[in-house]
């Protein structure tokens, strides 16, 4: 069987591909995949045997600024990615059984599948990115935010603003592949039966007339990596510090250093993660120690509390080790929801970025770092699942074949 995976977007939107990628390759299939020509993408990939075949700019670069592309600058870039899509996957598509794409980005990967005979399988990594009335779309950057209050009109909206930006040009190219011109751009990357790899507990799937999604679990690696040295002797230190990180994505101004002194002011060590952004977070003081890249899942279980924007991979690595979660999201793609999921769970707290001040991040802090909050972030953590990528490649290959 050979499979091909596609995305583009961050870390984010590739390591639940890599994950699925490894347990593919485990039961024999052949994977490559198509992703974003970042450096450490093609590392990573690299690192598991799996070919990358680059599509699209280097996205490091469109999240290194402070604030997000105008929104004709989004437009044009949209389109762009679009164009250079249908150009890229009929070659990479070749040879291949099966697609899985996620994001709707991909937007050429369901027509360039039709036209080749394969079988397409889109899949979400959030329940808010999929139709239902039982929530609201998620923010997309760029697009007119509707004004209608229901959750079906908002979804109506977001079908007119997603056919606006990519109608055009998919049915062009739909014509040139003498395949019909489809009516709903939305509806046709994500199918009737799209796919979600998202944790039951943490981010459930409601039952949505029209959409027959299945749930496999998230898709995720056990990590053994050790912790770096220095690191590991911060943590040996002192007590266990609060960590602040906001991954791929650059936060609202002074959000950061807001959070460090909100954290100080309660007598807590802190622990920065630069990320994409490389915050500059640091003073002088013994109390905050700044790192890069480690180890999220042997970090985690070493830490207080986790502040952070609202990823999926983030939110879910800090519900597995069972501490607690401070979420400042973005108002950008799925960080809304996952903060929302964390308040309903009673795992921490959750705050509207613009309206964050020194005092509303000490009262989330302070809810957090409650034993009633531990102790509840504990006993979910034991109950989330491990193998929606072993469940989801079995279920791929099975379907497949």
């Amino acid at each position: 069987m050979r499979v091909l995976l596609s995305t583009y977007g961050t870390r984010g939107d590739v390591e639940p591909l890599v994950a699925l990628a490894v347990r593919l390759r485990a039961l024999g299939a052949a994977v490559r995949m198509c992703a974003p020509p970042d450096e450490e993408f093609a590392k990573r990939l690299a690192g598991i045997g799996v070919q990358l075949v680059p599509v699209g700019p280097p996205v490091r670069e469109l999240m290194r600024g402070k604030t997000l592309p105008s929104a004709a600058d989004l437009a044009r870039y949209r389109n762009e990615l679009v164009e250079t899509q249908f150009g890229a996957f009929p070659g990479a598509f070749d040879g291949c059984d099966v697609v899985v794409a996620a994001g709707l980005a991909q937007v050429a990967a369901r027509s360039v599948a039709e036209a080749a005979g394969i079988r397409y399988v889109y899949v979400s990594y959030a329940a808010v990115h999929l139709p239902s009335p039982h929530h609201a779309p998620p923010p997309r950057p760029g697009w007119p935010e509707p004004e209608a209050a229901d959750n079906r009109t908002l979804w109506e909206c977001d079908a007119r603003n997603v056919d606006a930006q990519f109608g055009e040009a998919l049915n062009r190219h739909r014509a040139a592949l003498g395949l019909p011109l489809v009516n709903n751009v939305r509806d046709h990357i994500l199918t009737d039966r799209p796919w979600l790899a998202a944790d039951q507990v943490l981010g459930p799937w409601r039952e949505t007339p029209g959409l027959d999604v299945v749930q496999t679990g998230a898709w995720t690696l056990p990590d053994e990596r050790p912790l770096p040295a220095d690191l590991a002797g911060f943590l040996d230190a002192g007590s266990p510090p609060v960590y602040v990180g906001f991954g791929s994505m650059s936060p609202a101004e002074g959000i950061g250093g807001m959070a460090v002194d909100a954290i100080r002011a309660q007598g807590h060590r802190v622990l920065v993660s630069r990320g994409w952004a490389d915050l500059d977070l640091l003073d002088d003081g013994d109390d905050c120690f700044a790192i890069g890249e480690a180890n999220h899942q042997n970090l985690f279980r070493r830490v207080a509390a986790v502040v952070h924007h609202g990823g999926a991979g983030t939110t879910l690595t800090a519900a597995r080790a069972g501490v607690p979660q401070v979420v400042i999201p973005l108002q950008l793609s799925d960080n809304p929801y996952w903060a929302s999921r964390v308040a309903a769970l009673d795992l921490g707290a959750a705050l509207d970025a613009p309206a964050a001040t020194a005092e509303s991040l000490g009262v989330a802090l302070k809810t957090a770092l409650s034993p009633e909050t531990r102790a509840r972030a504990k006993s979910l953590g034991a109950r989330l699942r491990t193998d929606g990528a072993e469940v989801a490649a079995h279920r791929l290959l099975d379907e497949s074949r």
